[in-house]
């Protein structure tokens, strides 16, 4: 579990950083431009360390990933990309984050209450509604500005 909450502070911070230069280099080009070399480096460097960890798995087992809409990840991820540029050019940074990952909650916790796409379904918990409403409320003191 250690290592499950260190590898999630990682990709918070990342995916901060990551929003704020893709926000830049969107200014200096374009969003499809820059959500195409975003997409392009993470092919790159994907392949790289695909070769350099010892090639587990084959891309030709891509072809039998059932269900098919499963695949679509890869959609999604252009995407997120072009919508975590857009909501940082448009928020900045920290209000963008925080209504990024507050959605990423509410629906990780639709998504498990459903049991969707795969997952192992949970019962409600008054507990963890009550902590996403807190979140929600958190937003509203974190946005709210003296006029």
């Amino acid at each position: 579990m250690f290592w499950g909450i260190i590898t999630a502070l990682i990709s918070g911070t990342l995916m901060s950083v990551q929003g704020v230069l893709n926000s830049e280099v969107t200014r200096q080009t374009s969003i499809w431009v820059s959500a195409s070399f975003v997409q392009f480096s993470a092919l790159i460097v994907c392949l790289i360390a695909w070769f350099v960890t010892g090639r587990e798995g084959s891309f030709a087992d891509i072809a039998h990933v059932r269900p098919v809409y499963m695949l679509a990840g890869g959609v999604a991820g252009a995407f997120i990309t072009s919508t975590v540029i857009q909501s940082m050019s448009k928020l900045g940074p920290a209000k963008a984050v925080i209504f990024i990952v507050t959605m990423q909650l509410v629906v990780a916790y639709v998504i498990e209450l459903f049991g969707l796409f795969g997952t192992q379904k949970v019962e409600f918990e008054l507990r963890k509604a009550a902590g996403l409403a807190i979140i929600i409320a958190g937003i509203i003191v974190f946005k709210w500005q003296k006029s």
